[in-house]
């Protein structure tokens, strides 16, 4: 995958909005204000961010190469993958797809069931 077939995959995302909040070189998708996803448009090498739980995080970080650390983020809680290299396009977007239902787990109920719905 690259940069804009990430974008594309976030943006079909039930209620997913995205916005350049920390100026030209971040880009950041969100749900219901809350962030899922970063993309540094200036890393070296092309990555996304994404929030798993600390226990993924670490289990996936042991098994690929091309999942780190988030550079420059809480390490405990969000990962860089590397999207151009190293892991199968159905792979990224399932970790996508992870992060995303992590945040939406953390919103109220109310707010989850009108997600669970638009599925």
């Amino acid at each position: 995958m690259n940069i804009e077939q990430v974008r594309e995959y976030c943006l079909t995302l039930p209620g997913a909005t995205e916005d350049m909040p920390y100026g030209k070189d971040w880009l950041v998708f969100r749900i219901e204000g809350k962030i899922f996803l970063h993309i540094w448009l200036e890393a070296p090498l092309p990555t996304a961010t994404v929030k798993l739980t600390p226990e993924r995080g670490e289990e996936l970080r042991d098994a690929y190469n091309a999942i780190s650390p988030a550079y420059h983020l809480n390490k405990t809680h969000w990962n860089d993958i590397s999207i151009e290299e190293g892991l199968p396009e159905d792979m990224i977007k399932s970790l996508i797809d992870e992060s995303y239902q992590l945040v939406l787990s953390g919103l109220p109920k109310k707010v989850q069931v009108k997600y669970s719905e638009a599925v």
